[in-house]
């Protein structure tokens, strides 16, 4: 095997983490500000300086996921798995100018939980195809669920 064909896969490994580290920053043009630093909150919402590292680690093993469906997928089922992927990338990149760009709570809420659904079938999906890409997209469904819950109580005790 030539050295180019061999090094291919870690590229679009690379692209995967592009494309996913490109969402977020999506979501980073939208910082919580001044608005978010006063909302009433309950008491079990975590410090502000945890969620860039999380979202960090969640991010790579994202990537880490698609890569492995792309890479070891077949056509039909990859390109579903994928498709999916795709749609809660979108879904995830749109949560944060709703929550903190527009200030709507509520909106976030309905979109949240459009997010959680497309993990979910997207995590079904991997798990069918290779059970380590379903596995990582584990620890990005528990987040997301956590984050729905958080943002229901922020919506909840902000009206």
């Amino acid at each position: 095997m030539s050295a180019s064909k061999h090094n291919r896969p870690w590229l679009a490994l690379g692209g995967w983490l592009v494309l996913c580290f490109g969402a977020a920053a999506f979501g980073g043009l939208f910082g919580p500000g001044e608005w978010y630093a006063r909302l009433r909150k309950p008491s079990w919402n975590p410090p502000n300086w945890i969620f860039g590292p999380v979202w960090t680690v969640l991010y790579i093993m994202m990537a880490v996921a698609a890569w492995r469906i792309w890479r070891f997928g077949d056509d039909g089922s990859r390109r579903k798995a994928l498709g999916l992927f795709l749609v809660q990338l979108c879904l995830n990149a749109a949560w944060t100018p709703l929550f903190f760009g527009l200030k709507q709570p509520a909106l976030a809420f309905g979109e949240i939980v459009l997010l959680w659904l497309a993990v979910c079938a997207t995590t079904s999906a991997f798990f069918k195809m290779d059970r380590v890409a379903g596995w990582l997209m584990v620890a990005y469904l528990a987040w997301v669920s956590f984050a729905a819950v958080l943002n229901a109580a922020l919506w909840r005790m902000n009206p």
